[in-house]
């Protein structure tokens, strides 16, 4: 009888512990982690979605730009070919996306820089348009980054936290990687008249 009045008593210790010990709020915060990440990468599809069609209406016009043009294209390719699994966020992970991402980015520039020297491009509608739609992702871009940062910080705080620290160790919780800026970043730009 003393046996089974133990073995109840810690059970019910087990359970209470194991309640109290931030398991499901741990489960909780790297759910809200995955979702922010899906909201990243959703962003950034819809940036490689409008891709085609600036490229499609500059090389109508920017004739003599096919090395710009063709970057544009291969970097777009490696972008959308770089995924990473929601259930390994690594620093790591996080920084080869990023870099996918950021050539993408560099040759977006590029691109975006040649057609000032053609004004009949800027003219039209369908690259204003595409221009618009292009700086209004960037923006969203931007936005859901930092969603997934604030999210990344607060499932780190937690997983880093004692006692939880010692759950979250028991039951795999890794940290997650930042997105960072980028290497360029720190360098002032240039600007000349």
């Amino acid at each position: 009888m003393k046996r089974l009045i133990f073995g109840i008593l810690a059970a019910v210790i087990a359970v209470s512990t194991l309640s109290s010990c931030g398991y499901n709020s741990m489960v909780k915060l790297d759910e809200n982690v995955k979702s922010k990440w899906g909201t990243v990468q959703t962003q950034y599809q819809r940036r490689a979605d409008l891709i085609p069609n600036l490229v499609a209406t500059v090389k109508g016009a920017a004739k003599f730009e096919q090395g710009t043009l063709t970057a544009v294209t291969e970097a777009r390719a490696k972008a959308t070919q770089m995924t990473v699994n929601t259930d390994d966020l690594s620093p790591e992970n996080i920084k080869k996306f990023q870099a996918a991402q950021g050539e993408l980015s560099q040759a977006l520039g590029k691109l975006l820089s040649i057609t000032e020297n053609y004004p009949e491009l800027r003219a039209t509608q369908q690259f204003s348009d595409l221009s618009a739609q292009l700086e209004s992702t960037e923006n969203r871009i931007t936005v859901a980054r930092k969603d997934f940062n604030d999210a990344v910080q607060e499932y780190n705080g937690k997983i880093r936290s004692f006692p939880t620290n010692l759950t979250a160790g028991m039951f795999g919780f890794k940290p997650k990687g930042y997105f960072e800026a980028d290497a360029s970043a720190k360098d002032a730009p240039k600007v000349e008249f």
